[in-house]
């Protein structure tokens, strides 16, 4: 059976008054109901690309979205002129270190597209694929050649909230044998805030003196641009000290912030700041708001730290990690779920809920509270009961 070319789909299109969409609908209908032959490999390539497709629309993501979704896919099976699931890694590899060599963060993000394609092919695909051609599916983006900071279909395993304590406490008992004491204190505190308030690397490097404003709220908070919803672009926000973080923010400011060479009292000065001095600057030899540590040197620094000190099966943490683990943890001592949503910033609750996949729950314990507050209520206000 010969592959249904553009052309015919067009004049189906155009015969039964369908739009594109529709008439796509039919023309994988008709393949089905015609038995496309084992040899038909192109077609059948084609197909898993539409229904990609299709699910990642009915999944809610926009139309721009969609359209680059199956490109990488394309791009790399037409260079070779062989179906997905024949590619194997050492392929993959010579293309993007060869002729589809581009930036990094491109070269990065589609290799990932293509890891989600194979994913859903192994979900999907894969029995009827290793039926038809004797090929078992395979993702060809391996842990050698996967791009750092992946996202993927996976969950992010937070520590529990005793290991969390115990590395934090273990961590803070180490800072007084560091090489470099403030830097050593920069990094425990940017950690230990992380965690208490939930906040991106990025957001809190960004953080500035003047952004701090004690008297907000019951323990204080401070300002953060946070991310962008849907396009919007950086949009400030509040983000909360609570009692243990205003506690630390106050021994930093007072004992340790000044130990920099920039001007602590300067509102525009970091609140972070990096321990290096531009060259122009030093030339000058004045009193200048110094430079803001960067977001991957705090992650450097959490992951040296999560080697030395973090125990259990958690072995890697990183900046993210920890804002899942405030949310994880908050939600686990009663917090609400729209309480985290306020507390990390989150536009949808369907974003919050991500991020308790690994929430430890106990239903039964809740109904009992649920219950013993109901009936404190009605024992307080007895005298509304008709």
């Amino acid at each position: 059976m010969q592959p249904v070319t553009i052309g015919s789909e067009d004049e189906l299109a155009a015969e039964l008054g369908l739009e594109p969409g529709l008439a796509d609908v039919v023309t994988l209908q008709r393949r089905k109901a015609a038995e496309v032959s084992d040899g038909d490999e192109e077609s059948f390539f084609l197909d898993t690309l539409a229904e990609y497709q299709w699910a990642r629309d009915a999944a809610g993501l926009a139309a721009t979205t969609l359209d680059r979704l199956t490109k990488p896919v394309l791009e790399i099976c037409g260079h070779y002129g062989l179906a997905p699931w024949r590619l194997a890694p050492r392929q993959v590899d010579k293309y993007f270190s060869g002729v589809g060599k581009r930036g990094r963060s491109t070269v990065r993000q589609k290799m990932n597209l293509i890891d989600c394609y194979f994913a859903f092919l192994e979900q999907r695909y894969a029995g009827e694929i290793a039926r038809r051609y004797g090929v078992a599916v395979e993702s060809p983006i391996d842990p050698f050649n996967r791009p750092r900071h992946r996202g993927d279909f996976g969950l992010r395993i937070t520590p529990s909230q005793r290991a969390t304590r115990e590395f934090f406490t273990r961590w803070r008992e180490s800072l007084d044998q560091a090489r470099k004491p403030a830097v050593a204190r920069r990094d425990y505190m940017m950690g230990k805030l992380t965690y208490l308030s939930g906040v991106r690397a990025a957001e809190l490097c960004g953080v500035r003196i003047g952004d701090l404003h004690w008297e907000s709220g019951q323990w204080g908070r401070f300002l953060v641009s946070g991310k962008g919803a849907r396009g919007s672009g950086p949009r400030p926000r509040e983000a909360y000290m609570f009692e243990e973080g205003r506690a630390l923010l106050w021994w930093w400011i007072e004992d340790i912030r000044g130990g920099f060479c920039d001007d602590p009292d300067d509102p525009d000065a970091p609140l972070f700041p990096s321990e290096r001095i531009p060259k122009a600057v030093s030339a000058l030899n004045v009193a200048a708001p110094g430079m803001t540590v960067t977001p991957s040197t705090f992650r450097r620094s959490l992951k040296i730290a999560g080697q030395r000190f973090l125990t259990g099966p958690v072995q890697h943490l990183h900046p993210h990690l920890l804002r899942h683990a405030a949310a994880t943890h908050n939600y686990e001592r009663g917090m609400s779920l729209w309480e985290v949503q306020k507390m990390l910033g989150h536009d949808r609750p369907t974003t919050t809920v991500s991020y308790l996949a690994t929430a430890h729950a106990d239903p039964e314990k809740a109904s009992l509270a649920a219950a013993g507050r109901a009936v404190q209520r009605l024992e307080m206000d007895k005298g509304n009961l008709r």
